[in-house]
């Protein structure tokens, strides 16, 4: 095995076209895939090993967003775990063509993870809001409903595109000659699509205004301190007539802040 060094210039010839990709994929998810390709490969693993390795990190943080009670460490470890995994995603395919091992099983493998992960993170959004969160109604249910329909369908387009391309690139490759520039502006406007972007969402979860479903019940006795400011609260008693009540508005505003912010 060469260097670390003589490693990294071959990965750096095994990228796939920039066309269609956005900032975020091209500056950060492939660089840091192409490290951990680097690192793959002088430890021995195959592209299918880094595609399980990938699968390890995703699935889990998505079954953590679904399991686990909402806050700052587990946004930051959801994060930190979707990241990785979609930088080894970007990396068992760097892999496959620095050592000529890839083929028709291991893309195979690569674009079911790839649908699977489509699938089961708007799934997890949608039971974390069923299970730890009081919606102001169950419309915003569809939400990750419809994210996920938008998803999968991106996913099934981006495929059948690049397969109906590689048919057609046989005789356009030659003609065509060098390809044309890639659009900065195209990059910049990807950027909300792109997965790795989105991933960022997940941060939320530690929001200091969400409020757990098992200390939902303490709040339901507050009434608002005579003479205070609005919103200010005390806790043992029962609202007065008229009042408001902080923790249902707190739990709405921190509601449609993630719904805000997930939706775009």
């Amino acid at each position: 095995m060469g260097s670390t060094g003589t490693t990294l210039r071959a990965l750096r010839g095994a990228q796939k076209s920039s066309k269609g990709v956005s900032l975020y994929s091209r500056y950060l998810n492939r660089p840091a895939g192409r490290l951990l390709a680097a690192g793959a490969w002088r430890a021995g693993l195959t592209p299918n090993h880094v595609t399980g390795i990938s699968a390890g990190f995703t699935f889990a943080s998505i079954a953590a967003v679904a399991l686990v009670e909402p806050g700052w460490w587990l946004g930051v470890a959801v994060y930190a775990g979707l990241a990785l995994g979609f930088a080894f995603d970007s990396a068992d395919g760097q892999l496959a063509r620095l050592t000529g091992r890839g083929g028709p099983d291991g893309e195979w493998l690569d674009h079911v993870v790839d649908c699977a992960k489509m699938i089961l993170v708007h799934t997890a959004v949608l039971i974390a809001f069923h299970r730890f969160v009081e919606l102001p109604s169950d419309t915003w249910l569809l939400l990750p409903i419809g994210f996920q329909f938008a998803a999968v369908l991106t996913f099934c387009a981006g495929l059948l595109r690049e397969q109906l391309g590689k048919a057609a690139a046989g005789a356009a490759s030659l003609a065509a000659g060098a390809p044309a520039p890639v659009s900065r502006v195209r990059a910049v406007a990807l950027l909300p699509a792109d997965y790795g972007v989105f991933c960022l969402v997940f941060l939320l979860l530690g929001a200091p205004r969400g409020l757990p479903r098992r200390i939902r019940g303490a709040g339901r006795g507050a009434r608002p301190v005579p003479g205070g400011v609005p919103g200010q609260v005390v806790q043992g008693a029962e609202s007065a007539p008229g009042g408001l009540t902080s923790t249902s508005s707190a739990r709405r505003s921190w509601v449609l802040d993630v719904c805000t912010v997930y939706g775009k």
